[in-house]
């Protein structure tokens, strides 16, 4: 039997968990547990704003399967447009939903149920930073407005009822070499985008799809 199917082995429970990893102690319980809060503090402000990328976390109501989903804003073609909003002197995020590919997980997801999950990722920034919260989506037009990108608006904004906020320390940057240019990987050496599809799509036009890619996604940013 392989290693990975032996479960006599699974931490199933707290007192299990906290027999191998024990509770902080002072005074690295400080950046551990004190970093908590239940709104966007300034500081969590500064890197937040300055994030162009996160990772947003949704939850199926029906399943219980969780959903991942990236969301990125602020940095096309030198653009200013906002990743996200802080409002309500940090007890709000308002969110912007861009273009995509009508999917609509973490949509369908946060319609059914509200829990919602982020993490924020700054190039260069070892640091991360963790928001929990509550969702609703809104098409009110003033709000789609507030995030237009020309003349391109969102089809909807999600406004976040922030629950908890705090930084996740460098260590799983540092450890991947996220940032770090020698550690890029050459895009060339992963199949490409039309052979993915390709190999769930029978008659799937690989090539053709891959030449026209970069500029089909150039145009239809927002």
């Amino acid at each position: 039997m392989h290693c990975w199917h032996d479960d006599t082995h699974d931490l199933r429970t707290l007192t299990a968990l906290r027999a191998l990893y024990p509770e902080p102690q002072r005074p690295a319980a400080a950046a551990t547990l004190d970093k908590e809060c239940d709104h966007i503090h300034p500081l969590y402000q500064r890197f937040i704003e300055a994030a162009p990328w996160c990772v947003l976390a949704t939850r199926n109501a029906g399943s219980g399967a969780l959903d991942l989903s990236p969301r990125g804003d602020g940095r096309a073609n030198g653009g200013a447009e906002r990743l996200v909003e802080v409002v309500d002197a940090g007890r709000t995020l308002l969110l912007p939903d861009r273009r995509g590919n009508n999917r609509i997980d973490s949509l369908r997801n946060l319609a059914a149920d509200s829990a919602i999950g982020l993490l924020f990722l700054i190039p260069g920034v070892g640091e991360a930073i963790r928001v929990q919260g509550r969702a609703r989506i809104s098409a009110q037009p003033q709000l789609c407005e507030r995030f237009a990108a020309g003349d391109k608006l969102p089809r909807s904004v999600l406004v976040i009822a922030v629950h908890k906020v705090f930084f996740q320390c460098a260590r799983a940057a540092q450890r991947g070499g996220l940032w770090d240019p020698a550690a890029q990987v050459a895009r060339s050496s992963l199949p490409s985008t039309g052979s993915l599809i390709a190999a769930f799509s029978a008659g799937f036009d690989a090539a053709g799809y891959d030449g026209a890619l970069q500029e089909r996604q150039r145009q239809t940013l927002y």
